[in-house]
């Protein structure tokens, strides 16, 4: 897919640097079509000799330029140093699951051709088309492994087909039993062809798993696979169930199991397959695999490198000598941190100005994904010394846009708790009282805020900066980041002090004089969605505007409509309804709408199974009745989940945010009248302007 250039005009990085005043007279805002645009780093790997990084670049139809409306494409490039990439597939293919092959000289992915299943293909280093490398019959392939002498390529495919539910289907009979009609995914060790585009193994030998396997990898010399299995494939299962587990690859026994009791995260094996790194839970109860291990893969035992720090394991890589590479965030810092074999810390790097989310190495190539204040994120080199060298440049355009200053806030709660997070403060600062405030809460709330790029389509950040807001990104209790005891601060008693953080962020910045308290509004997704449901009611005085997505009214009916009760027990409530069903009901939005005096724009998608719908239905419809004056209009995204995917729902919902901002929260004005039902398109946008007559339906 092509990317077109903004509609604004543009300034090379050249004449930036050498011009700087006139890079300054031509600056402008971000707009929600910048966001629409925006392409960032997707996967990436190292080649077995460090020569090469191949990586996708990741971005979706530009549908304010009237682009066909569908969902993230990736496009495959490989790069031999900094600014030297080049593109290896056609257009049309969108590739995921990018890795070399063991010998360095074709590169694998997993894609679709059109009407068929999803299967690995691979393309050439040295040049040549893309060629089908293995395939399961009748399945769609999710994931795949070579064996270290590139012989044999193991697959991870869809369950056999149901014939019979196939046949009935057609016959009008396609109702489903909810939960019971569970199919295990199948493993398969197919052989590679002979030769570049030879023919690929119609046979392929099925392995035997134990369970409902989601992952795998395999080790050096094929003497064992590493598989995550749970009981189910349930979202409920793989959060609280779920395990590492070392199985025979020829009969397909389990060798050990891991057992940690907590959650399951990134998973290695060491080159020469004794040790696995882990990054895993402590314990049932911490809400996030933040600890990273090293587990004897004779016998399973594990042992934790980093229990009880204030910080989280986000990412491991082995390198080729054994040592063990891991990106660990320390609150809103991202630091590159080296242990050797035997788990003994050696070195750790700050990344300055850097927000780090991964790490790949091959050879003696360390290559990781970060982002940063003003760019999205981008590809970069590690050196022995410590020092990034970022290797590729997305969005040029954002050298003509003029950012707010980005900074980490620290500030005291009203307990004496320091709370960290991150601040966008409006281009050009924030005038004599205070700026309008948007708190940007973030989900989870196992989660944090990282000080790298914070700007997305539900994410207001630099465009509202651009419009003369200040946003605050609250690293509340229940965050990740800080150490586990830290992230279970919340459990067992909702809404406080996790809301109550963010009432105090409010009140830090407006000491500081960042924050009109006047003028703060608050808005978030899952549960960020939720403490906006709560800013709109039980808090509603601290907050001028809301806008809630995907989020929570009704814990009580929440348990009964989710896919994650077990999670909420577990993790955040630590009671069921019936324990305490008045308790339960009172840290419900519903239960305050009394106080419900905050314009609220609550959207959702109507296809969401993490937070039903129906949550945002009864907290609509409970203000409609209860509070008839109080502005409120509830948006669907038809066929989106938790969280939206397709182009058109992304730049709808930036716009919706940004316009009910502009009406409520700049203004202070708690009854102005709404803005249109309809957004204001872009004028490139197809359906920005009416059709013409010729045009119309008859």
């Amino acid at each position: 897919m092509k990317r077109s250039a903004p509609k604004y005009a543009a300034l090379t990085a050249t004449f930036f640097a050498s011009v700087s005043l006139a890079a300054t007279a031509q600056a402008r805002p971000m707009t929600p079509e910048d966001v629409a645009k925006i392409e960032s780093l997707g996967a990436m790997a190292v080649s077995p000799d460090g020569s090469r990084v191949a990586f996708t670049t990741a971005s979706l139809p530009d549908v304010s330029e009237g682009e066909k409306d569908g969902t993230t494409k990736q496009v495959l490039k490989v790069a031999t140093g900094p600014d030297a990439a080049r593109a290896y597939l056609p257009e049309d293919i969108s590739p995921r699951s990018v890795s070399f092959s063991p010998d360095g000289r074709m590169i694998g992915f997993i894609w679709a051709k059109k009407d068929k299943k999803r299967a690995v293909w691979g393309v050439p280093v040295d040049g040549g088309t893309y060629t089908k490398l293995a395939a399961i019959k009748d399945a769609n392939v999710s994931s795949y492994k070579w064996s270290d002498d590139g012989q044999t390529i193991y697959v991870l495919a869809s369950a056999e087909e149901d014939k019979q539910r196939k046949t009935q289907s057609k016959a009008g009979f396609n109702a489903r039993v909810y939960e019971e009609e569970f199919k295990p995914a199948r493993m398969f060790a197919a052989k590679a062809p002979a030769s570049i585009g030879g023919d690929i193994d119609k046979e392929p030998r099925e392995i035997a798993l134990p369970g409902f396997v989601s992952g795998f990898d395999i080790a050096p010399g094929g003497a064992f696979g590493v598989v995550q299995t749970a009981p189910t494939p349930l979202v409920d299962d793989s959060l609280t169930s779920m395990r590492v587990n070392i199985i025979d690859l020829g009969t397909g026994n389990v060798r050990a199991v891991v057992e940690t009791p907590g959650k399951i995260g990134d998973v290695e094996i060491s080159p020469d397959g004794k040790q696995l790194s882990l990054i895993a839970g402590v314990d049932m109860n911490d809400p996030a695999a933040t600890t990273l291990h090293l587990v004897d893969t004779a016998t399973g035992k594990y042992r934790a490198l980093n229990a009880g720090a204030a910080e989280a394991a986000v990412d491991a890589e082995f390198m080729a000598n054994g040592m063990l590479g891991a990106v660990i965030h320390k609150g809103a810092s991202s630091f590159l941190r080296m242990y050797d074999a035997n788990g003994t810390q050696l070195n750790e790097i700050a990344a300055e100005g850097l927000a780090v989310s991964g790490i790949q190495a091959g050879g003696t190539r360390v290559v990781v994904r970060a982002s940063s204040a003003k760019h999205p994120s981008e590809l970069f080199g590690v050196s022995l010394s410590g020092d990034f060298t970022r290797w590729t440049s997305h969005n040029p355009w954002l050298a003509d846009i003029s950012f707010g200053k980005q900074s980490i806030v620290t500030y005291t709660a009203r307990d004496g708790q320091e709370v960290e997070g991150v601040l966008i403060e409006p281009v050009g600062g924030a005038p004599r009282g205070g700026a309008p405030t948007i708190m940007n809460v973030h989900g989870g709330p196992e989660a944090h805020e990282s000080n790298g790029w914070q700007t997305a389509y539900s994410k207001p950040g630099q465009v509202a900066a651009g419009q003369g807001y200040a946003v605050f990104l609250p690293n509340y209790r229940g965050s990740t980041g800080y150490g586990t005891a830290f992230s279970k601060q919340h459990q067992g008693n909702y809404t406080d002090p996790e809301f109550n953080d963010v009432v105090d962020a409010k009140r830090a910045l407006v000491a500081k004089g960042i924050a009109d308290p006047d003028r703060t509004g608050i808005t978030g997704g899952s549960y960020g969605g939720y403490a906006s449901a709560w800013g709109a009611t039980a808090h509603s005085a601290e907050y001028a505007a809301s806008v809630m997505f995907v989020g929570i009214s009704n814990q009580i009916s929440k348990f009964g409509t989710g896919d994650i009760p077990y999670e909420m027990y577990n993790v955040h409530s630590r009671k069921w309804p019936w324990d305490d069903w008045q308790a339960m009901l009172e840290v419900s939005p519903i239960f305050h709408v009394d106080k419900a005096e905050t314009p609220i724009l609550i959207m959702h998608g109507d296809s969401d199974t993490r937070v039903d719908p129906g949550q945002s239905f009864e907290l609509y419809r409970s203000i409609k009745i209860r509070k008839p004056d109080t502005p409120v209009r509830f948006v669907l995204f038809p066929g989106e989940g938790h969280g939206n995917r397709r182009a058109g729902s992304r730049y709808d919902y930036n716009l919706r945010m940004m316009e009910w901002f502009d009406t409520y929260l700049k203004t202070g004005d708690r009854k102005a009248k709404m803005p249109e039902a309809r957004p204001t398109l872009a004028e490139g946008a197809k359906g920005a302007k009416p059709p013409k007559d010729d045009d119309k339906e008859e």
